[in-house]
């Protein structure tokens, strides 16, 4: 009883604190409109409106925040994505509790130009979609509260408005040659924040330790936030260790509060330390005392030594760590950047169960919900600025890139995860301006380095391809595409070490390909007899295109997830015996949109991810989790492939991905052997069979065992043994029914009824009735037009309670049709 009553206090005085906590700062998700052009003046987003007068329009779409302009239209097959104004607008009550305190809008991030106004007021403006900002409000929202209408028309509210602009700009970064959306929109939290007179801006808290782990020291700044100038303030601070254990307090006078401050310089013997496997933060606790008021807050810090072994590896305190990497883009299906927390958290967490330590973070500074997640799952981080292809512009273009710079550093300065920042990507690809300098690029990319080591020098810098500034940089990656967009995938060791030798700390970012989900292969190998081998992997300009040029897997291949996972199997293979290898980073995690790849399976999708824009995982999520992980586990190839295909009496090939000792595998109730797991015994670490399938109905089953565990996986399937010959028609069939969300399949069949199963034909999806189709998706499932996969393609389609039909038309077809 005792237990219950204290578990019952203790979630009160959580929901006091966190009622305290929601007083200064809440997230202003809720009652927005949203207007996907632009106005003619800010009086249109605030003047009164009669019901059917001409100043009820244009009309204005009821949304929540973090909201993308570019939600859907990002993957629609049929139209450029837009970019151009948009408008936010809503009604605020703002009541501040603090005597005179300030109240404050702070924004996570919104793209790319954003105006703020109050009523008719503009009141802040920020260039830059990926960096925090914030904007005072104060004294325009008092002024407006005295006005006759802030009661008779706004009923004692504020009206807010505010003007995104994604709109093509050579003197902005990134660049729209950029393989990724250029988002407009609010698409981080927006938080409406009340603060005293005097408040804290920012907190350096600089954590280090020798890498021995014997001796921590602590340096402490401040920046205060000071609009009226309060001269006198006394800081209390405190050290917490992950237990809840205060380690040390400090309590300093002050007397002069402008600038950044130095607060606190203390020593401690061997530091709990921040590893990847065991991500242990200490808190640093704060209150700030003047005569106004007071103001708390905390920082999250953690203890690491990091060092990247010149010509050599990467250490973590002092021992060597292989960076097991990915990337990254604010990205998802049906709401573009606007991620939630829960999706963010879901995505991160996704990767770490992967086995992931490690990160960058592609092409911009991301959510702060994402490095706050970083530091508690143990992910390191290499963050960038998003200066990224184009070239190099005027001084408008570079006090943007030097402005973004200082503010990522600054903002994240505290997070333990960060290892490098990034200064740049691709900025060896020009396009953007009739000059491409490379002397000037060099002269600009020394300066960002510098500024870099002088805002933090406990940091490397890095880039990735551009080599002729390799040498600028603490950390280089060039870009090796290994059996994708050069040579074979075999050519991968060979082609790092010639590339290591040339850089002082080498870092593979970037490397993989693409894979359209779904779509299985019996023989993906078969395009790489045509390619040249033993010669530089590197990208060049021209490879990504699907036209022209030399033979190449990314072009000539056929985007199976059989070929990609034998490519992801005979990188991790290679990479467990290179010993002076820091790391790499597979492009990227998840498929995410671009505009410059409308040709692509998906269109407007980058294909490349271990899982769907919507986190569906393909098959070679599952060979990462075997070579990085711990936690026994087990995965048959094949789960997403209903028909395989091949001669009666034929043996093919099974793979079984496992990061167990040893598995059996079952045909139909049948064993065919035991074998053990050996990471160089090409594909699968040795856990393949030869079987004998019958045709028709088969089911494979694998029992894996690792110490006294025991996993265990299966898969069914069909084995068509009838040839076939080009695709002459389709057949269209409802498969599946979820509540009021019907699944239909088209699969493609020659002129003998045998399906095609290597078909790739473009199919178009389209509904006309109650129904709507789920799509703009950007995923094999969720796109209305897409390349079939095994000759099939299968899209959602919300039924409204109602009646539909549905269509699939396909270049030489004829169009079929189904009643929902």
């Amino acid at each position: 009883m005792f237990k219950n009553n204290k578990y019952i206090i203790l979630i009160i005085l959580l929901f006091i604190s966190f009622l305290a906590n929601a007083q200064r700062s809440v997230r202003l998700n809720n009652n927005w409109e949203f207007l996907k052009h632009d106005l003619g003046g800010i009086w249109e987003a605030v003047r009164p409106v009669g019901v059917g007068n001409p100043e009820a329009v244009p009309l204005w779409q009821q949304v929540n925040l973090p909201h993308c302009v570019n939600a859907e239209e990002a993957v629609d097959p049929d139209v450029n994505y837009y970019q151009g104004p948009a408008w936010y607008r809503t009604q605020l009550a703002v009541s501040n509790p603090y005597q005179k305190g300030r109240t404050i809008l702070h924004f996570e991030g919104a793209g790319q130009k954003t105006e703020v106004y109050v009523y008719t007021t503009k009141v802040g403006t920020h260039l830059g979609g990926y960096d925090e900002w914030t904007v005072d409000i104060t004294d325009a929202v008092e002024a407006f509260k005295k006005t006759d209408v802030f009661n008779k028309q706004f009923k004692g509210k504020v009206p807010v408005s505010i003007r995104t602009d994604n709109s093509r700009d050579l003197e902005m970064i990134p660049s729209d040659l950029s393989d990724f959306n250029v988002y407009g929109g609010i698409y981080r939290y927006l938080n409406l924040v009340y603060v005293p007179v005097l408040s804290v801006d920012k907190v350096f808290a600089k954590a280090s330790v020798d890498s021995l782990g014997r001796q921590g020291e602590l340096n402490v700044r401040t920046r205060f936030y000071n609009p009226l100038s309060i001269r006198d303030a006394t800081v209390q601070l405190k050290l917490i260790d992950p237990t809840g254990k205060i380690v040390s307090k400090s309590e300093k006078k002050l007397s002069a509060l402008s600038g950044d401050l130095d607060l606190w310089k203390f020593s401690l013997k061997k530091p709990l330390l921040w590893t990847t496997d065991h991500p242990v933060q200490y808190t640093l606790k704060y209150e700030v005392n003047f005569a106004d008021g007071n103001f708390k807050g905390e920082e999250k810090i953690g203890f690491r030594n990091i060092n990247f072994v010149e010509k050599g590896p990467f250490k973590l305190n002092g021992k060597r760590l292989l960076l097991r990497g990915t990337h990254r883009h604010e990205d998802h299906a049906g709401v573009a950047a606007a991620m939630t927390e829960d999706l963010i958290r879901k995505e991160m967490i996704m990767m770490k169960n992967m086995g992931v330590n490690f990160i960058r973070l592609g092409h911009y500074q991301q959510s702060r919900i994402v490095l706050n997640l970083c530091d508690s799952l143990g992910i390191l981080v290499w963050e960038e600025i998003p200066w990224c292809r184009g070239g190099l512009g005027g001084d408008v273009y570079k006090n943007q890139a030097r402005a973004m710079l200082k503010n990522m550093i600054e903002q994240h300065y505290n997070h333990p995860s960060i290892i490098i920042w990034g200064l740049g990507n691709e900025n060896d690809w020009p396009g953007d301006f009739p000059e491409f300098d490379k002397e000037k690029i060099r002269t600009f990319m020394k300066e960002l380095n510098n500024i870099s080591h002088k805002l933090d020098a406990s940091r490397y810098t890095a880039i990735r391809r551009c080599d002729f500034c390799s040498d600028i940089v603490d950390v280089y990656s060039p870009s090796i595409w290994a059996g994708w967009y050069r040579g074979a995938y075999t050519d991968y060791k060979q082609v790092s070490e010639d590339e290591f030798k040339k850089v002082k700390r080498f870092l593979h970012v970037e490397w993989g390909g693409d894979s359209h989900a779904l779509r299985h292969s019996e023989n993906p190998d078969k395009a790489l007899s045509k390619i040249k081998t033993g010669g530089s992997a590197d990208e060049r300009a021209g490879d990504a295109s699907l036209y022209g040029g030399a033979a190449r897997i990314s072009k000539d291949g056929d985007w199976s997830e059989s070929y990609i996972t034998n490519l992801i199997d005979w990188h991790l293979k290679e990479q467990e015996i290179m010993p002076w290898l820091s790391g790499t980073a597979y492009w990227p995690f998840k498929d995410f949109s671009t505009p410059v790849r409308p040709d692509n399976p998906v269109p407007y999708m980058n294909q490349k991810g271990v899982v769907e824009r919507d986190f569906t995982k393909k098959e070679a999520y599952y060979v990462f989790q075997s070579y990085w992980t711990e936690q026994p586990m087990v995965h048959i190839y094949g789960h997403s492939w209903p028909v395989r295909w091949g001669d009666e009496g034929e043996e093919k090939m099974v793979k079984v991905y496992s990061n167990c000792t040893e598995a059996e595998i079952f045909l139909n109730g049948k064993s065919f052997g035991l074998k053990k797991r050996n990471s160089q015994d090409y594909p699968s670490a040795g856990l393949r069979w030869n079987l004998p399938f019958v045709k028709g109905e088969n089911t494979i089953k694998v029992i894996a065992r690792k110490g006294k565990t025991l996993v265990t996986d299966e898969v069914k399937f069909v084995y068509q043994t009838e040839k076939w010959t080009k695709p002459s028609k389709m057949e269209l069939k409802k498969i599946a029914q979820q509540g009021d969300v019907a699944t239909v399949e088209v699969k493609l069949f020659d002129n003998n009824g045998v399906q095609c199963l290597d078909a790739i034909n473009w199919i178009n999806f389209g509904l006309t009735g109650d129904g709507k189709l789920i799509d703009n998706l950007g995923t094999s499932s969720g796109s209305r037009k897409v390349q079939a996969y095994n000759g099939r393609a299968i899209i959602n389609i919300n039924l409204n309670k109602g009646k539909s039909v549905v269509s699939v038309k396909s270049d030489g077809l004829p169009s079929v049709f189904t009643e929902l």
